[in-house]
This record gives C-alpha cells, sequence and structure tokens, in this order.
C-alpha cells in the first residue's frame, strides 16, 4: 500500500496541490487524467519519490516495490546488449544462482569432515529452494515474450543498446518493468511511442497484472481497457471517481448535474429569505421572525459550483473546393542506403477520405507521410496532386522545430499571411493562449503548448487536404476531444498517422495499412480494422495449428523420443546440481555406518564371552567401547536418514515435474 497525506503545493498565487490525500491499495487500477499542466506527472515523481515532499507525506507498507516510467526516459549507456540490458531486471535472481554454482563448485571439493562444510551445504540447500520457487528456469521465455510483444526483434537482442533510438528505449525500460513485476507500476505516457500491435499486447498484458497501476495516457481506449478507477487532478484538486475514463466522463456529468441542481435550489431558497426580510425588516411584528431567518441563513452551508478548466474552442474554416481526384500515387519506391522502405507503393485519394495510416513503427508511415507532403523525396514511381488541392502538413516532430526565440504570437504571425491581429489572437485563445500567454517565448513553453501552437499555425494556413503525423502527442483530453470534434466536422481530406485509437475512430472512414513496403487500403474504422485483422490471424492460427498437428501425428515417434531425451538429459543435469551434495553425503555416511556396524558387532561378540566378566577392567574397557561405538552410529544413522530423505524428496520432484 502507497499512501498520500495532506499533499500541500503552492507557486506563487497557485496552488498545484491543494491538500491532495490518496491511497493505492494492491491491485489498484488507476487512470490519472486532467488536463495540461494540473500536475499529473509531478504527482506520479513524488509517488515514486523522485520529487521531494515534506517528511509524512508519502507513505509506503514494508514490501511494497514501486517502479516509475517517466514520460521521456534517460538513454541507457551500459554497453550491454538488449538482451543482457533487459535481463537485469531478473538481476538478485541471476546473483543468486551465480551463488549457487560457486557454493556448489566449494562442495564438489571439500570433504565432508571440513568444519566449513555442513555451513556451506545449509546455505545450499537455502539458496536452492529460493531458485526452486523462483522463475530462475524461465527468464529467457519471460524476457524474449515480453520484448518481442513490445515490438522487438530476434535480431534485435544481440544489439547494442546505443544503437536504439529513445522511443525503443522507452520500450526497453518499459520491457525491464513488467519484467520486474513491482507491487505498484506508475506509468507516465507508456503509449506514446508505441504501434498499433505493441499498444493492444501491452493492454492484454496489463490487464491480467497482478500489481497495483497509476496510469496517465491521453488514449482513451487504452485507459477503458486497462483501469478500474480514475484520478481527476482540477485546479489543485483530486476527486476519486470508481470505473474506467468512460465512467468517469459519465459519473462527473452526473456529479455537475446533481451540484448545479443543488445549486439553483439553494440560491432560489436565499432570494425568497431574502424577499421576507427585505419585505417585513421594518415591522416590528415580524422581528422575531426575520432575526430567524437571518439566522438560517447564517446557519446555512452553501453549495459551491466547483471551477472549471478552460478548453479549446474551434472550427476549421471551410475547406477551398477541389477536384473529386485528391492524390494519385502510383508505384512509388523509397529507400535508405541498402534499406528498402517502400516498393510499389500505389494509392488513389478522394475528396472527403478521412484516412487513418497504420503500420508497426519503422514500417514507414511517416516517410510516406512526408513524401506525399513534399517533404522527403521518393526514389521511382509519380504522385499527381488533385486540381484545387491545397496540403498543409502537421510533424510529428513540428512542435520541437518551432523557433526558440520567438514569442506564440510572432510564430503565428510568419504564416497567418494577411491574418489580422485580431483574428490571430482568437486563434491563439482558442488553443488557450490567453492574455500575456502570446508573449510567451517558445523557448519556455511545455510540450503541450508547443504542439498547440504547431496546431494553430497549421490550421492559420487554409487548406482542403491535411497530412498530420500524431496530432495528439501531448494534448490533454479536453483538447483531443474538441479536435476530434473540428475533424469530424471538417468538409476537406484528411491522412492521419496517430496510436490514439479512440481519436481517429470518431472520424476515419477508411484506413490505410504500411505493411512489407507495402500499402493497402480498407474500408472502415480502425477499430473494425484491428478486428478484421485478428479475425484473420487467428483464422491463419487455426490453420497453421491444424498443419502443425498432422506433421506432429506424422512424426510423433521421432519427436517423443527425442523430446524425451532432452528431457531425461535436463531431468539428469538438474538432479546433478540439485543431488550433487547430497550424494556425496550419503556416500560418506553410508560409509561411516558400515564402519561402525561392524565394530558394534565385533564389540557384542567380546561381550558375549563369559571369560570377559572375570576381568572387571578390560569388561569395562569393551563396554565403554560399545557405548560409545553406539552413539556414533546412532549419529551418523541420523545423517544417513537426513541424506536419503533429501535425495528422496530431490527424486520425487523431478518425478513429478515430469
Amino acid at each position: 500500500m502507497l499512501s498520500i497525506n495532506h499533499l500541500d503545493i503552492r507557486y506563487g498565487e497557485k496552488h498545484l496541490f491543494k491538500d491532495v490525500s490518496v491511497v493505492v491499495h494492491s491491485g489498484d487500477r488507476v487512470g490519472l487524467v486532467g488536463v495540461n499542466g494540473t500536475g499529473k506527472s509531478t504527482l506520479m515523481k513524488i509517488m515514486a519519490e523522485e520529487v521531494a515532499a515534506d517528511d509524512g507525506v508519502v507513505s509506503r507498507a514494508k514490501l511494497f516495490s514501486v517502479a516509475y516510467l517517466p514520460q521521456e526516459p534517460a538513454l541507457i549507456s551500459s554497453g550491454r546488449t538488449l538482451y543482457e540490458e533487459a535481463v537485469q531486471a531478473f538481476a538478485e535472481l541471476l546473483k543468486l544462482q551465480q551463488e549457487a554454482d560457486r557454493l556448489n563448485e566449494s562442495l564438489s571439493s571439500s570433504a565432508t569432515q571440513d568444519e566449513q562444510f555442513e555451513d556451506l551445504l545449509e546455505r545450499q540447500g537455502r539458496i536452492q529452494q529460493m531458485l526452486d520457487s523462483s522463475d530462475i528456469y524461465t527468464i529467457r521465455t519471460q524476457t524474449e515474450k515480453v520484448l518481442f510483444g513490445l515490438g522487438f526483434s530476434t535480431n534485435d537482442l544481440q544489439k547494442p543498446v546505443s544503437s536504439f533510438s529513445g522511443g525503443w528505449i522507452m520500450r526497453l525500460l518499459l520491457a525491464k518493468m513488467l519484467l520486474q513485476s513491482p507491487s505498484l507500476l506508475l506509468l507516465d505516457e507508456p503509449t506514446n511511442h508505441l504501434d498499433l500491435d505493441s499498444l493492444t499486447w501491452l493492454e492484454s498484458f496489463l490487464q491480467t497484472y497482478h500489481g497495483a497501476l497509476v496510469i496517465i495516457s491521453h488514449d482513451r481506449t487504452f485507459l477503458d481497457r486497462t483501469t478500474t478507477q480514475t484520478w481527476e487532478l482540477s485546479l489543485g484538486r483530486l476527486t476519486a471517481y470508481k470505473g474506467n475514463y468512460s465512467n468517469y466522463i459519465e459519473d462527473k456529468e452526473e456529479r455537475r448535474r446533481i451540484e448545479k441542481a443543488s445549486y439553483d435550489n439553494q440560491q432560489a431558497q436565499i432570494r425568497q429569505t431574502m424577499r421576507f426580510v427585505e419585505r417585513f425588516r421594518a415591522k416590528s411584528t415580524k422581528a422575531r421572525q426575520v432575526q430567524s431567518k437571518l439566522k438560517q441563513l447564517d446557519r446555512l452551508e452553501l453549495v459551491e459550483l466547483a471551477e472549471e478548466e478552460h478548453s479549446i474552442h474551434f472550427s476549421f474554416p471551410p475547406a477551398p473546393h477541389s477536384g473529386r481526384d485528391v492524390l494519385m500515387v502510383e508505384s512509388i519506391a523509397k529507400s535508405y542506403d541498402d534499406s528498402q522502405v517502400f516498393d510499389q507503393v500505389d494509392l488513389h485519394l478522394q475528396r472527403g477520405d478521412k484516412v487513418a495510416m497504420v503500420g508497426v513503427n519503422g514500417a514507414g508511415k511517416s516517410t510516406l507521410l512526408k513524401i506525399l507532403a513534399g517533404q522527403l523525396r521518393y526514389d521511382s514511381g509519380s504522385i499527381r496532386v488533385g486540381s484545387g488541392v491545397q496540403l498543409t502538413y502537421f510533424g510529428q516532430h513540428q512542435a520541437q522545430e518551432l523557433a526558440p526565440d520567438f514569442t506564440v504570437l510572432e510564430s503565428l504571425s510568419h504564416v497567418a499571411g494577411d491574418m489580422t491581429m485580431t483574428r490571430m489572437r482568437s486563434l491563439l485563445g482558442a488553443f488557450l493562449f490567453r492574455g500575456e500567454d502570446v508573449d510567451k517565448k517558445v523557448a519556455v513553453l511545455s510540450g503541450g503548448e508547443k504542439s498547440r501552437l504547431a496546431l494553430a499555425r497549421m490550421i492559420a494556413v487554409p487548406a482542403n487536404c491535411m497530412l498530420l503525423d500524431e496530432p495528439t502527442n501531448h494534448l490533454d483530453m479536453l483538447s483531443q476531444e474538441v479536435l476530434q470534434e473540428a475533424m469530424r466536422q471538417y468538409d476537406g481530406t484528411i491522412v492521419v498517422v496517430s496510436h490514439n485509437r479512440y481519436f481517429v475512430d470518431c472520424f476515419v472512414n477508411k484506413v490505410l495499412e504500411i505493411k512489407d513496403g507495402k500499402a493497402t487500403l480498407f474500408d472502415g474504422t480502425v477499430a473494425e480494422y484491428v478486428d478484421r485483422q485478428q479475425r484473420l490471424a487467428q483464422r491463419e492460427a487455426a490453420t497453421v495449428n491444424s498443419a502443425a498437428e498432422s506433421e506432429k501425428n506424422n512424426k510423433t515417434g521421432q519427436a517423443s523420443r527425442k523430446e524425451r531425451r532432452r528431457q531425461e538429459a535436463l531431468k539428469r543435469e538438474r538432479r546433478r546440481q540439485l543431488a550433487g551434495p547430497w550424494l556425496k553425503k550419503l556416500a560418506e555416511t553410508e560409509k561411516k555406518v558400515e564402519k561402525f556396524e561392524l565394530l558394534k558387532e565385533e564389540l557384542e561378540a567380546k561381550l558375549a564371552d563369559p571369560e570377559l566378566y572375570q576381568d572387571s577392567a578390560g569388561w569395562s574397557e569393551v563396554n565403554e567401547r560399545y557405548n560409545d561405538c553406539t552413539r556414533r552410529l546412532d549419529r551418523w544413522m541420523k545423517r544417513w536418514e537426513e541424506a536419503q530423505i533429501k535425495m528422496d524428496e530431490i527424486d520425487s520432484g523431478e518425478r513429478g515435474e515430469l
């Protein structure tokens, strides 16, 4: 369990957090939401103890572990390969395995009568028991499952970590955290660098994750599928809602409706009371009633309406008229050095088409979009732009390419043509740049503010075909919803690359799949495309399974013998590791037991001789030797029984596994 108690942080007159208290219990699945600038990432850093808070504000239960994935993770400079870095998630287990190996070597070279033998044997037994109850024997399987699920390939496993970009480093850090399986996962925008396949895999993984989750994400579908609680940060306060994001929206609207009704009823009651007071204040016969009414008002607990965050309000200007054909792409090819990105891509877009471009990371989505926008040359083929078509392009990193020395207003004015100052300020106001905000330098803007400014610059240029690469990155939910509605009403053509399924599904009518250097156009939404692909994958899997089963039946004998030999070899190796020290102890104790049993028989024969009792000193010596032999035999017999029991347990466990 992790709790935050009375967190209060103020910057000047603004409360970032105002007496925030909250608890995360084991198994909780929380979506942390709020518009940009409300402190979501800061709160998560405080929970992860990445940002200091006053003593007693953050408390954790014993053995409650926390892992935090920041929105912009630091680069890794370990010099390891991808696989070597990923298995560091099991560092403690790997250390135990190394110690177990060292102990096995020490035991194999030590005599049982050595003073340290018993201690080494006991330590080896404890460590081996810990390893047996852990996941040490499935580390590689687990690691590859998570890495492959997040989009890495078999060829990536031996590549140095330094060869991967920031987006892939984020995936690696996420993979390590999933493999560590902490009590609480804190994930700040984990979907930003994931393609559709990796995103759906992560959803499935988190749905069965045994620990607690707190997730910041602007992907509504992702939150709906992975969370069961929602915390809203707004104007310094945190409000907890039951249910996922969609439930939260419904619940919040219902709360606002009830709150507004209570407020209106109370205000009506106050007005009625004040009318009575004003009417009868001067009448002595009503003085007591007037005072009673005034006291009622003093005691009244006023209902206050919650303040509401500002949101974007805008619509695209009408699209200039164009011909029916917008973009005609024929047999274009593109390669970088020896790497072929596209080969014979064909595409025909018409006026009013709204297309979502999908594909795994590296498939070439952004490259194709830049080619369509005229930002990048292609190797062969042709692209024809239709009559009257005016293109505008929003790049994935366009927000980072804004001139840092310009103010917000200056940055817009450089693309706004003959737009008046009043209209420019109105447009910026629609994107929450109000008053003195327009005089801020671009260099001091947050990532979300830069994205809003870049979108405003794009809108300022009249166009009837918009090409957008991840337009919702760094936009909060409210801003996304308004942009989404504007795109739904837009009467021009749209081609958008976005991992945010809920955002695009509300306005797209086609899906362009980029795969293996080809482009295939499907009718429908992204959700319909995903459903179609899943059904296709299931049919293909069924076909493959059927073929594999047939082949398996044909080769059952050979495969069974090979697998049996492999299992027996594994069993022998495992038994050797587990049983080695105990076999040595068993052999040693058997020799000792045999030695003292022979000696005992010899002494019993002497004690059975009547002549021995004629010599009291001789009898006393033999009797003392007999008693000592019996004690030693008992001790060695117990050690033999202990070793035999351990061997039986090992053999029984091996039989059970097989």
